[in-house]
This record gives structure tokens, C-alpha cells and sequence, in this order.
């Protein structure tokens, strides 16, 4: 319970964008089920956007391949993420760790970090924002799919600004230093000239790889 309440601030950004998937599935032909069942089982938020980018009616082997491959190179930064866990989740039974990672979302592994850093150890607060975010995300996508047109652009009610301005309040009690500083600069960085020179989503791979680089030769 105290996880999922840790995610109410971040609830409308989720249903927004969540909500939005559901109108591009629409869009690009996906039947209400589809739609679901690759909403709820993909669960990968930005590599789901960029998988639609590529996908075409009827589907081919090529074009599946292509869907793989971005989505497993927009989340290659899970590699990192989970391996941030280890500390943490290392200590749970197997049985239990592993199926949960299914849950894991930049937002609830930020979440859970912080609370981490500050003492916390009951790894039910992993589970329970996992397990809310992941719930209201697989519902978001209903309204989307049928009224789509409502929340197609969701920078039409400042819906955009939710995701980001939660993920800066968070980051800041995460400060440490001065090294720190250097490799989220160079990971921001890289992900803003990424976003200029190609556009799309591959900015999150390359900020996500670029920081970790740097932060590998910088942090203390």
C-alpha cells in the first residue's frame, strides 16, 4: 500500500500517455484485444510508441524483427536499472524476485531507489508501485482506444510537463556530489543532442549508456 501511494503524484502523466497508446494502437489498425494484450504484456512504455512507428498492416517477419529490436534497444537501459536492484532485491527469495521485475518501470525503480537511499528495506514498496503502475497503465489504455481523439496530444492540458517535473523532484534528495553531477550531465546531454539529431525515443538508450559510462570512471 505504501508503494502504490507513493504513485499517486505520477497518476495522470500514466493515464495520459497510457491513454495515448491506446490512441496510436487504434490508429495503426490493432484490434481492442490486441491492444490490450501488448499494452499489458509489452510494458515498456516508450518502446511501445516506438514500436508502432514501425509496425504495418499486415505484419511481416521483417517488420516483427524491427519491433523486437527497438523495443530491446529502447530497454536496454533495464540492464542497468535491475542491476542497481541487486543490493536490494538480492536479498528476496528468487521465486519472488524475479517474476516482479516484470514490473519495473523507470518510475517505480526511482522511486523505490530513493526510498531505498533513505534506510528503507521492505521490498513490498518496489511491489506495491510496480504493481499499481502496471494496473492503472494496462486500464488507461481503454479510454484511449475508443476516445482517443479527447487525449490523442496530451500536451493539449499540460499533461506533458507531469512525468518530468516528477522525475526532477526526485532526483534532487539523490544528489550526492560534485562526480555525480558530471555523469548526469553528460547523460542528459548526450539524450538532448540524441532528440535533435535523430528525434524519436533513442535519446533514452543513449542518455542511459553515455551516463553510466561516465558515471563509471567519475562517481565515487
Amino acid at each position: 500500500m505504501r508503494g502504490a501511494l507513493l504513485c499517486l503524484p505520477i497518476l495522470p502523466g500514466v493515464i495520459a500517455f497510457g491513454a495515448a497508446f491506446g490512441t496510436v494502437a487504434a490508429q495503426k489498425g490493432l484490434t481492442f484485444a490486441e491492444t490490450l494484450l501488448i499494452n499489458s504484456f509489452v510494458y515498456a512504455g516508450a518502446s511501445q510508441f516506438v514500436a508502432m512507428e514501425v509496425y504495418g498492416d499486415p505484419l511481416t517477419w521483417a517488420g516483427c524483427l524491427a519491433m523486437i529490436g527497438v523495443t530491446a534497444a529502447v530497454n536496454m537501459r533495464m540492464l542497468l536499472i535491475g542491476a542497481s536492484l541487486r543490493p536490494w532485491l538480492g536479498q528476496v527469495p528468487g521465486i519472488q524476485t524475479y517474476p516482479s521485475l516484470f514490473l519495473l518501470t523507470d518510475i517505480n525503480w526511482l522511486l523505490t531507489l530513493r526510498q531505498y537511499n533513505e534506510g528503507e528495506r521492505d521490498w513490498g514498496i518496489y511491489l506495491g508501485s510496480g504493481i499499481f503502475t502496471w494496473t492503472v497503465w494496462s486500464l488507461s489504455v481503454i479510454p484511449g482506444y475508443f476516445l482517443g481523439s479527447l487525449v490523442s496530444d496530451p500536451k493539449v492540458w499540460g499533461l506533458d510537463v507531469i512525468m518530468p517535473a516528477f522525475f526532477v523532484a526526485l532526483l534532487v534528495p539523490l544528489w550526492k556530489g560534485r562526480r555525480q553531477t558530471l555523469s548526469w550531465a553528460v547523460a542528459g546531454g548526450v539524450a538532448i543532442a540524441t532528440w535533435y539529431l535523430f528525434g524519436g525515443y533513442w535519446g533514452i538508450l543513449t542518455g542511459a549508456v553515455s551516463g553510466a559510462v561516465a558515471g563509471a570512471f567519475l562517481d565515487d
